[in-house]
């Protein structure tokens, strides 16, 4: 079988969650005799030389309906359905933020793409997602697709509310390499120290956790790189930090291993998340998990984690709190280890795509 991974074009100009759950998919299904190639949107591709093709990021519908326009391949769709809009609505500042609070959240994503067109040039695809808009876009890609991959039953459930397209669907959990992060243990961890891991931009609210932290005692290491679209909110997060708050470039997931094994608590108080890959990452290393309770968390780390508000800054240091003064959940820890790897994910994509390509 060989199969075709199509992602946004600033995949890895700009990695996020997605590239690494694309190309740690992509490896384990290597290990199981499938043959895999990884291109981004605007590359010209050879459709022939696939029996399947899977599309990421549902949010991008211009670079889905670029391709199925041109082929008549089977393809299959990891949603990766992010809402950004109570960010969009609450914390984007400036003339986009004003006119965000009167936009619906797909004709935000609209506005969006057309902007990152004009300021940084990144091409729209498909001439009939100008025509449809996103909402209608997305509706299409939906009725076409031959099985949708979320990542949880309720990352499918939002995106059926919000478009009203009744599909077929398998969960694809997100995952971690149980070889490189549950081997390495810290008997003793720094219980002032507080992890960050993941791209500075606002919908992560890096900047609501500096102000948490800010004289708490607690000392705050930030991993990643800012989005490239987004150097105004790395700026404000820079100017905001005290002394306690230090920012690190991205990180190797190997390189990753020394924090997470010393840190107590690792946090993501993002204004929305699907999952979490660092949360996982950071479980399975003996931290404890302060997380958003906005998206899908809750499907992934149930009553085993501490959950914040991201619009309150107190909220989030409550939870930090509560984290630093308890020991690690060795429940989580075995349920990851259990359920979210990325064998496993593996192994249920291509149950996927069997389940495709016998109708086929």
């Amino acid at each position: 079988m060989k199969v075709l991974f199509i992602s946004r074009a600033t995949l890895f100009k700009d990695p996020g969650g997605d590239t690494i759950q694309i190309m740690n998919t992509a490896e384990n299904l290597k290990k199981l005799e499938i043959d895999v190639d990884i291109k981004v949107a605007n590359e010209k591709i050879d459709y022939r030389r696939y029996d399947l093709i899977h599309f990421f990021n549902i949010i991008r519908p211009s670079d889905i309906l670029a391709h199925i326009s041109k082929t008549h391949k089977p393809f299959v769709v990891s949603t990766i359905f992010v809402d950004y809009s109570e960010y969009e609505k609450k914390q984007r500042k400036g003339f986009a933020g004003t006119v965000f609070k009167i936009l619906s959240p797909d004709f935000i994503e609209y506005a969006k793409v057309i902007a990152r067109n004009i300021i940084t040039g990144e091409r729209v695809l498909s001439l009939s997602y100008l025509l449809l808009g996103q909402k209608k876009s997305i509706r299409k890609i939906l009725k076409q697709t031959f099985l949708l991959l979320p990542n949880s039953n309720n990352e499918y459930k939002r995106l059926y509310k919000r478009y009203g397209v009744k599909k077929n669907y398998r969960v694809i959990p997100n995952a971690i390499d149980p070889h490189l992060f549950a081997t390495k243990q810290t008997l003793v961890k720094d219980s002032r120290m507080v992890l960050c891991v993941g791209r500075i931009e606002g919908r992560k609210n890096q900047l609501n956790l500096i102000k948490a932290i800010n004289n708490s005692g607690f000392k705050l290491k930030i991993i990643g790189s800012y989005a490239i679209n987004q150097p105004a909110y790395y700026r404000a997060c820079r100017d905001a930090a005290s002394a306690d708050v230090e920012f690190i470039e991205n990180l190797p997931q190997s390189r990753l291993i020394d924090y997470y094994s010393i840190a107590k608590v690792h946090v993501l108080p993002s204004w929305f998340e699907t999952t979490g890959l660092s949360s996982l990452e950071a479980a399975v290393m003996g931290c404890n998990i302060v997380i958003t309770d906005k998206g899908d968390t809750k499907e992934y780390f149930e009553d085993m984690a501490y959950y914040c508000d991201p619009g309150s800054p107190k909220s989030i240091k409550d939870a930090i709190e509560f984290a630093a003064g308890n020991p690690p959940n060795e429940d989580l820890k075995n349920k990851i280890l259990r359920e979210y790897t990325w064998p496993v994910t593996a192994k249920k994509t291509l149950e996927a795509y069997h389940k495709v390509l016998d109708k086929q």
